[in-house]
């Protein structure tokens, strides 16, 4: 019983490596539906495919849109010793203290999720079908990169350390090879009252684990032979080297749960934000079938996005992996 949910989260999803994983982000995303109140459920079931596999669409647009990639981060540490008590968590305080041009700079995370959840508000309140759907999948990818220790941190590949590629190892190459033994029961989606705080105490929790996250590879790192280390294996029709897995193994159990933690909360948090955002709205019924302009517009918003994304070369920039 312990793998049927995420059995049907990752059913059909390809795992290719990117935040979270596209195997992360998808099943975050797909999970998160099952933790809905059974008043919005069915509309999400009805649609779980669509916030599934556009769960990645923010990664796909950061190749296309120069204004996305801060989106996804926050390098909180470069704000001093004590950066949550030195950044003020609203955006126009912020703002005045360290000029929008240094907040985009080092990363915007917590206020686009902020944002994002204002835009799901309105579309729900317009009934907006396509709006809802585009808006819900886009803020379930924030929420859940808001999750990730290395989101939050200047030094966000290791490349500060000499460990340049555990970002990738730490959210893509574990959750690929142990999610199957991953509890993703998490229980129901609640009521936010207060988005803002709730995804800065997130991203606080995140940034807690940096050191760990850090530390315990470098100590894996010295200690472990470094033939061993990494491998190669086939993705698709490509060789690319990669981190072990008894390399990958002995960490894994050196983060005790970390991994498995943080995605849990991803999931939990996702819910609760759609769930809050259709709270607030008024609750609307939704049980009303796409007209065929809607469904039109969900196919050329797919094709167009598939579209920019075919069209540029897959490069590393800064946060990935």
């Amino acid at each position: 019983m312990r793998k049927l949910l995420l059995i049907l989260a990752v059913s059909l999803i390809p795992v290719v490596v990117y935040c979270w994983g596209f195997f992360g982000h998808k099943s975050i995303n797909r999970v998160a539906v099952y933790t809905l109140p059974t008043e919005l459920a069915g509309f999400y079931k009805q649609h779980i495919e669509y916030v599934t596999s556009h769960a990645v669409d923010p990664d796909m647009r950061r190749y296309a849109v120069k204004e996305e990639a801060p989106r996804h981060y926050i390098d909180i540490d470069h704000y001093g010793e004590n950066p949550f008590d030195n950044v003020p968590r609203k955006w126009e305080e912020a703002v005045e203290k360290f000029s929008e041009d240094t907040l985009q700079a080092y990363g915007i995370v917590p206020w686009h999720v902020e944002r994002m959840y204002f835009r799901l508000v309105s579309a729900f309140k317009k009934k907006d079908i396509p709006y809802i759907l585009k808006t819900s999948a886009d803020i379930g990818h924030y929420i859940a990169d808001a999750h990730v220790p290395l989101h939050t941190t200047e030094n966000y590949n290791g490349q500060l350390t000499n460990q340049k590629g555990i970002h990738g190892f730490w959210e893509s190459r574990l959750p690929e090879l142990y999610a199957d033994d991953y509890d993703f029961f998490v229980g129901k989606a609640h009521k936010i009252d207060d988005p803002l705080n709730f995804i800065w105490d997130e991203v606080q929790k995140s940034n807690a684990a940096v050191d760990s996250v850090l530390h315990f590879e470098r100590d894996l790192t010295a200690e472990y032979p470094s033939d061993r280390k990494y491998a190669f294996e086939e993705k698709g029709a490509t060789m690319m080297k990669t981190y072990s897995r008894d390399f990958s193994n002995e960490y894994h159990l050196m983060l005790d749960g970390m991994v498995e933690r943080r995605m849990r909360s991803a999931i939990i948090a996702v819910g609760s934000f759609w769930y809050s955002a259709w709270v607030e709205a008024g609750k609307p019924d939704l049980n009303t079938p796409l007209t065929a302009e809607q469904e039109l517009q969900l196919e050329q918003d797919r094709k167009e996005l598939e579209a920019q994304y075919s069209s540029n070369k897959i490069l590393g920039r800064e946060h990935e992996d």
